[in-house]
C-alpha cells in the first residue's frame, strides 16, 4: 500500500492493518522528512488519544492529515507504532 499527496509517496508498506476504513502504516515505514509534529489531539473512546502531524510537500502544507495513538487502549494494541491518514491522502495499492 502507498499513502500519496500532492503526487508525493508519504508512506509505502505491504504491512498495513485496516481499522475503521483507515490504513495503519507502520511508523518505519513513512518517509519523516514529509512529517511536521501537530499539537493536535482528539480522543477516540476505543483507541485512546491521537496525535497528528501535518504534511509539507514542494512547499503546500496539509494540516493534521495523518495521525497515530501514542498510547493506546488494549483494544487498540495493534496499531500501536502506526500511522494512518486523511484529508485528501489516497490510500492506493
Amino acid at each position: 500500500m502507498k499513502a500519496i499527496w500532492n503526487n508525493t509517496v508519504l508512506a509505502e508498506s505491504d504491512d498495513t492493518i485496516v481499522i475503521e476504513n483507515n490504513h495503519y502504516f507502520p511508523a518505519e515505514s513513512i518517509k519523516s522528512e514529509y512529517f511536521k509534529e501537530s499539537s493536535s489531539h482528539t480522543t477516540c473512546p476505543w483507541k485512546g488519544v491521537a496525535s497528528y502531524y501535518s504534511l509539507e510537500v514542494d512547499g503546500q502544507i496539509n494540516s493534521d492529515a495523518a495521525w497515530y495513538y501514542p498510547e493506546v487502549s488494549e483494544l487498540a494494541k495493534g496499531i500501536k507504532g502506526r500511522v494512518a491518514f486523511w484529508k485528501g491522502v489516497e490510500v492506493v495499492e
